[in-house]
């Protein structure tokens, strides 16, 4: 890989900035692509949008910024997105920051010129890169080590660029967008950092995310993947009328997929998932859904016996086992609920028995 080392004034940067709202943003002359497909949304905060422009007011140095050579007179953004876009905007009179005048703040158009050109003139130091594709990925991934990790999902956008990507994200990408204006109460993470998008993937694809990308590549739109995600939260919120914070990060397209036929009575469903909410002994309550779904226990983590409850009850007992009468030492017996939880036996200590591993295990088995 060729690496040159250039300097680009603020004002080149700057010239033809533009944000189409879309994923969408270049500068440089319209030169330089500053969003590719494997880089983020602007996620700076206004502290830090706010520190690139005191480093360039104050004349210090900026860290250094790396861009690819698309070989055709264009260029695209490796690492120094953040930092790239904070100029522009300022320039561009997004946002006021300084310099403070009676402590107040002004845009860049309220500058002097002399104070414009101080921030036009700020030297740059680019290092622009020239390989294939993939080797440009690599070295994204190699130079952003010290930064914040891509995640798995921002890292196959990279891979499966193309038109079904800038519609999907246009779906899933966007904060307060159509996904997470639906359903962002389901979602766990952000449409910034392709949380969503990758949610609906997994719902849509199961495991094979990369797959399900590669044959979608080239395709116009996503509204496949749109209401393929539309089916499983329709289905959530006509299943399960009363939202509860626990249905967040739910994995609802999995539950979808094995028990979307089957017919049950919203109100029952909503009787049922008060009781269990209310119940103590429910120690995981995201695991409601699913129980009412499968009959599961294991989905709701019942609580144990405390270890006192467990110690008190095996020295009743004599050290024996309730049913096969065998003598064991304590690490070897387990507390067991004498009327079992489903049955409306509680977790306290007059339902408490003590049985050996393998009788509890047999028992647990029927």
């Amino acid at each position: 890989m060729k690496v040159e080392q250039r300097t680009v004034a603020v004002r080149h940067l700057t010239d033809g900035y533009s944000d189409d709202g879309d994923g969408g943003v270049v500068g440089y002359g319209r030169r330089l692509d500053i969003r590719p497909p494997f880089q983020r949304e602007f996620v700076y905060k206004p502290a830090q949008r706010n520190a690139v422009i005191d480093t360039i007011w104050r004349n210090l140095p900026l860290n250094v910024m790396y861009w690819a050579d698309r070989e055709d007179g264009t260029y695209e953004v490796i690492d120094g997105q953040q930092r790239t876009v904070s100029i522009c905007q300022y320039v561009t009179g997004k946002f006021s920051h300084l310099p403070t005048v009676g402590g107040h703040v002004r845009f860049f158009d309220n500058l002097t010129d002399t104070e414009q050109n101080k921030i036009l003139d700020y030297p740059l130091t680019v290092y622009v890169c020239s390989g294939t594709a993939e080797e440009r990925l690599e070295w994204f991934k190699i130079v952003n080590i010290a930064g914040e990790p891509l995640t798995d999902q921002e890292l196959r956008n990279a891979v499966f660029p193309g038109p079904w990507l800038a519609d999907a994200k246009r779906w899933f990408s966007r904060p307060g967008g159509a996904a997470e204006g639906m359903a962002g109460r389901y979602l766990r993470g952000s449409a910034i950092r392709q949380d969503y998008l990758q949610t609906a993937l997994k719902w849509a694809a199961g495991k094979d995310i990369d797959g399900y990308m590669g044959a979608h590549q080239y395709e116009e739109n996503a509204e496949g993947l749109w209401n393929s995600f539309r089916a499983v939260i329709d289905w959530v919120e006509s299943t399960f009328t009363e939202y509860r914070p626990k249905m967040k990060g739910v994995d609802w397209g999995a539950l979808y997929d094995a028990h979307r036929h089957k017919v049950l009575d919203p109100d029952w469903v909503e009787v049922e998932t008060a009781r269990l909410v209310a119940d103590d002994d429910v120690t995981r309550q995201a695991g409601i859904y699913a129980y009412i779904l499968t009959g599961d226990e294991s989905h709701l983590n019942i609580r144990k016996f405390p270890n006192g409850v467990k110690q008190r009850v095996y020295e009743a007992q004599g050290g024996r086992c309730k049913v096969c009468d065998g003598n064991f030492p304590l690490a070897r017996m387990e507390a067991d609920h004498i009327t079992p939880w489903s049955e409306g036996g509680r977790t306290e200590e007059p339902n408490c028995q003590v049985l050996c591993r393998d009788c509890n295990r047999r028992k647990g088995a029927r």
